[in-house]
């Protein structure tokens, strides 16, 4: 089993709202992808469920395809649709 890494998780728009900060720290297993960051705040918060096939996802300023493996510190930025005037 791969050594837990440690991330930093920003947050906006739902995902900010609901977990009431715009950062969270977090150590992961090693090898977890993107994807699996967002199930687990699914997972943690089943309100977001609506939100999980929309949002986009990225990793150190890029944006990045869900099965995108993470690395120890890497910043990891989650992007549901955002509507407003």
């Amino acid at each position: 089993m791969a050594a837990p890494i440690q991330i930093t998780l920003k947050l906006f728009a739902i995902y900010q709202e609901t977990y009431g900060t715009e950062m969270l720290s977090w150590q992961v297993p090693g090898g977890s992808t993107v994807k699996d960051i967002l199930n687990q705040i699914v997972e943690a918060h089943p309100s977001l469920a609506e939100w999980q096939s929309v949002t986009r996802f990225g990793v150190n300023l890029e944006f990045v395809p869900p099965e995108t493996v993470l690395q120890d510190g890497d910043e990891v930025v989650l992007i549901p649709p955002v509507s407003g005037g």
